[in-house]
């Protein structure tokens, strides 16, 4: 909350969105990627816990039962979806500060994407902390890695206007669709549209989908080669 205030009430006054209606500013524009802020570090740092509990020996354990690994996969990956999914919840109390009004559909459409980014981006962090034997090497990578994709995925500015070698950057950031679909359900059933010329709902949920898919195959194929 206080990264989203300080950096949009910075920048409100010198930025004003592409496609923005009824003058809404930039701290309207920011409020879809602060949520997706949240499910990001939330649920990938949840997957911390597998680099702890195999310098702990809680892990090896877990490789000798008599469990297939995809569902130890899925049971971590459901956990640090339902971690994130709350922290994000919360935060999307404060949708009607920036002039978001919630109906039945766009509300349960909004979750629905959460959910989907959480369980992806959960499955995007086992992936890496499967193969990870230190929590020092996975923070390095992790924020090496986080900060660049939440920035390329049109949360902080929108991909109209910027240079073609940034444009196509973006476009290939699975968290833009993600960040693009969230965007278009939370405006559902508000006056105002979403921001931008981003990719279509569809488009952007099936790539969401698939993105969860892929993950979720990599993180079980990776947690099957491990042996210790």
């Amino acid at each position: 909350m206080v990264f989203w205030l300080l950096i949009g009430s910075g920048l409100s006054a010198s930025f004003q969105p592409t496609g923005a209606a009824n003058g809404t500013g930039y701290i309207a524009y920011f409020y879809p990627g602060i949520v997706v802020l949240v499910l990001l570090f939330t649920s990938i740092f949840a997957t911390i816990s597998v680099v702890n509990d195999r310098r702990e020996g809680f892990l090896q354990s877990i490789l000798v039962a008599p469990v297939p690994r995809w569902r130890v996969v899925m049971a971590q990956a459901l956990g640090g979806t339902t971690l994130a999914l709350l922290q994000g919840l919360l935060l999307l109390l404060l949708a009607p500060t920036v002039g978001i009004r919630f109906g039945a559909t766009s509300i349960l459409l909004s979750i629905g994407v959460m959910a989907l980014l959480a369980f992806g981006l959960t499955n995007l962090g086992l992936l890496i902390a499967w193969r990870m034997d230190s929590t020092q090497g996975f923070h390095a990578i992790m924020n090496l890695l986080l900060i660049p994709i939440w920035l390329l995925s049109g949360a902080f500015f929108p991909s109209t206007g910027v240079p073609g070698w940034l444009a196509w950057t973006m476009k290939l950031n699975p968290l833009t669709y993600g960040l693009a679909a969230f965007r278009h359900s939370l405006y559902l059933d508000t006056t105002a549209n979403a921001f931008g010329e981003g990719p279509l709902w569809t488009l952007s949920l099936l790539i969401t989908g698939l993105f969860c898919v892929l993950t979720y195959v990599g993180a079980t194929l990776t947690a099957s080669a491990q042996t210790n």
